[in-house]
């Protein structure tokens, strides 16, 4: 495995870099270098590119593509060698197009640097954009650094946003034009049918995944909705996968009443977070800032009743009273309020959880999503061409 690509042995965990070859009419496959931070076990970016390329394992004329990791996910003291040798790798194997999954900070100015690469060999680059509240970000660089930022982006033969607010962003604060920005949405793959929640008693089962310790996840609003009088004297247990620190949010989980309520799981394989979603009742993601997270469109397949926030690019995926229960940011008094009315009535909970299933059937489905990336690939590269799938 060099230092500008990876593969993976084992496709079922986590997909495997495609050779060169031709699809069924006889043209060629685009050749797409996928540019992104330490593979497919690195947060949302690398799930969604790892569901991609699964469902571009059933397609026939799906691209031949590769990863080009300029980050590593360890330490970032190795960060420079690994950026030095996703250059060098663009340099040796020039694939027609260079994808480049941008989120914030570092991964923007790793991103710059391949951008540059890709101009001066003439690679054609579609960046795309992970990241909520870019223009935030955006305002913090120096004017040198938002002038080169503005060039990768202008550059680009494409710019793909998860929802309409990042396209508002792009056009208006980074200056590429309406016609080289599109919506794509994210996806997940589809769990299959959920179980049936309807009539079960007993205690609920309340479920967070993300990387609770990032102060834009709020989940010290949620710890501190929990402990109110109303949510202790309600049977629930809440369960937190993913990443952090739990010092973290020491103070909100050293509250009376959590003890024995609150578990941790840890990063978990696509298995385990099914398992998790088949178990729980009701997902919640009190974010203050998102783009549109993965956990959030796992519950919808799953069928889970929800409570979130309308940040991002949620209000596209779910509507307040209809797939979800909306509340706004920071408001401990309405996400307490929010979960004891999902605690306290099932057929809510049946209600909105069918709902949003059903919502994720006709909009988010990795094997739809995996279709139209690589048709824009084929655009981007000159062609207008339809996929065929080997699999329904």
């Amino acid at each position: 495995m060099d230092a500008g690509s990876s593969t993976a042995a084992d496709p079922g965990a986590l997909g495997r870099a495609t050779l060169p070859g031709k699809p069924l009419d006889g043209r060629p496959r685009p050749r797409v270098a996928i540019a992104m931070p330490g593979g497919f076990e690195f947060g949302g970016i690398g799930r969604m590119m790892l569901y991609a390329t699964r469902a571009w394992a059933e397609q026939a004329d799906a691209p031949t593509w590769w990863l080009v990791d300029a980050r590593g996910n360890g330490s970032l003291l190795w960060s420079p060698f690994k950026l030095a040798g996703a250059c060098i790798g663009l340099v040796r194997r020039r694939p027609d197009i260079l994808h480049l999954n941008v989120a914030d900070k570092g991964s923007t100015l790793r991103k710059l640097v391949l951008s540059l690469v890709a101009a001066g060999l003439r690679i054609p680059t579609i960046v795309h954009l992970h990241y909520g509240a870019y223009g935030e970000h955006f305002a913090r660089w120096p004017a040198f650094l938002q002038s080169a930022i503005r060039g990768m982006f202008r550059r680009a033969r494409l710019v793909l946003v998860l929802g309409r607010n990042d396209a508002r962003v792009v056009e208006h604060v980074l200056g590429v034009p309406p016609e080289r920005i599109r919506v794509l949405h994210n996806a997940v793959p589809d769990p299959g049918p959920p179980p049936s929640r309807v009539g079960q008693t007993g205690r609920v089962q309340l479920l967070f995944m993300g990387r609770f310790d990032a102060p834009e996840k709020a989940v010290d609003v949620l710890l501190r909705a929990l402990g109110s009088p109303e949510l202790l004297a309600r049977d629930w247990q809440l369960v937190i996968a993913g990443r952090g620190d739990k010092q973290v949010i020491a103070d909100a989980l050293d509250q009376p009443g959590l003890a024995g309520r609150v578990t941790f799981t840890g990063w978990l394989e696509q298995a385990a977070v099914y398992a998790l979603c088949r178990d729980a009742d009701i997902f919640v993601l009190p974010s203050y800032r998102e783009g549109q997270a993965m956990s959030l469109l796992e519950a919808m397949a799953h069928g889970l009743a929800i409570v979130t926030t309308p940040v991002g690019a949620h209000l596209e995926a779910v509507t307040d009273e209809k797939e979800a229960l909306i509340v706004p940011p920071g408001d401990v008094a309405a996400l307490a309020a929010a979960l004891v009315r999902l605690i306290d009535d099932r057929d809510l909970r049946a209600t909105l959880g069918n709902a949003a299933r059903a919502r994720y059937c006709v909009k988010f489905h990795a094997d739809q999503y995996a279709k139209t990336l690589g048709e824009i690939f084929c655009r981007v590269r000159g062609e207008n061409k339809s996929f065929r799938l080997l699999k329904n």
